[in-house]
């Protein structure tokens, strides 16, 4: 019994408010978002399944970059920064989700939440659907974004592994309707009590398992092991294409800045020849599809219509499907505008990936 009020201690605590991350560490890796609660954070076990996931990642060859405003864990876990609150239930994650997706831009997000809502048994029945509408925000808001769902890990309570269990068998279904890029997880099966290091939070074995059970889902979804973003650098700068202000308001204008990792420049080219932002909810548009020399080059809802379609050549021009001029650069100091021009093959219209 001390066990389990130990374990639901670590489940109750306090929900805080969301603040200014004190850290941000970045290799510059596909970003990974860690989301749930306190097994996300790593109660009994700073870092959790996040210091084996590292290093499986590592050891595999690949370059990852966890994201998030919570940091913890040792020095083995070569990235600390996570999405995982000590007693959130869902509806505390879905109330803050939105502000982190458009902090973080993740490019795949490990989910695994439902622990609290069992053990506080908080509106129980309608937890699945909770989940569902959780699931539902993120694609809206980040539908390009790989999204992995947990059955979450067991209790040793009988009782509050019952609610578990039912909880589990709703997932496979809400996942099922998502769409190709949700993928469902499980966390569940082959755990046991020797797997719980209070009967409830998973042991150094238990989070091993929950990292190795990751990793297997990662790889057979290679994508979300591959950022999709890059900055376009400027030939003549060095600076990158910028949202002025990192406003995701409709019209806010292109400029280049200082090149980094923030969302305000990290663009997602597509098939359809779009230049894709803020988790794809914007896309890099010419001013009224115009053809003016000077037109402005803003973000607009993306919309699929020829002024969101660009051609980026292989002498680094990138070219407007509707006016097949070029993207410009002003100035070579941070702030200069991005404009519609003609095509001249200067460095001033010479735009380098990475």
């Amino acid at each position: 019994m001390r066990a389990l009020l130990t374990a639901l201690t670590g489940l109750l605590l306090t929900a805080g408010l969301l603040t200014t991350p004190a850290y941000a560490e970045s290799n510059g890796g596909v970003r990974i978002m860690p989301l749930g609660d306190s097994i996300t954070d790593g109660f009994n076990v700073p870092g959790g399944y996040r210091i084996n996931l590292w290093q499986r990642l590592v050891q595999a060859g690949h370059t990852a970059d966890f994201v998030g405003s919570g940091f913890n864990g040792p020095a083995s876990l070569g990235d600390h920064d996570h999405e995982g609150h000590s007693g959130w239930r869902i509806d505390q994650i879905d109330a803050q989700i939105v502000g982190w997706l458009q902090a973080y831009s993740p490019r795949t997000i490990l989910l695994h939440i439902g622990t609290n809502d069992m053990g506080q048994q908080y509106q129980v029945s309608t937890a699945p659907a909770r989940l569902s509408a959780l699931i539902d925000k993120i694609r809206a808001n980040a539908p390009q974004v790989e999204l992995f769902v947990a059955q979450i890990t067991p209790s040793a309570d009988p009782s509050f592994n019952a609610r578990i269990q039912t909880f589990n068998a709703a997932i496979p279904g809400i996942v099922a309707s998502k769409g190709p890029l949700t993928h469902l997880v499980d966390q569940n099966t082959g755990f046991t009590t020797a797997d719980l290091a209070d009967g409830l939070h998973p042991n150094q074995t238990g989070y091993d398992k929950m990292a190795a059970r990751w990793m297997t889902a990662l790889q057979a979804h290679p994508a979300s092991l591959v950022s999709t973003t890059v900055n376009l650098a400027n030939g003549s700068s060095n600076r990158c294409m910028d949202v002025n202000g990192a406003s995701q308001a409709q019209g806010a204008q292109i400029i280049t800045w200082d090149c980094h990792t923030n969302p305000n420049q990290r663009w997602t080219p597509t098939a359809a020849g779009e230049y894709r932002i803020y988790n794809g909810t914007r896309c890099l548009d010419v001013n009224g599809n115009g053809a003016a020399n000077g037109t402005k080059i803003q973000i607009w809802p993306c919309n699929g219509t020829p002024a969101q379609r660009f051609t980026h050549n292989a002498n680094g021009s990138i070219t407007a499907a509707g006016s097949g001029k070029c993207l410009h650069s002003t100035g070579t100091g941070n702030g200069a505008l991005v404009e519609l021009r003609d095509c001249n093959g200067t460095t001033a219209q010479r735009w380098t990936a990475r």
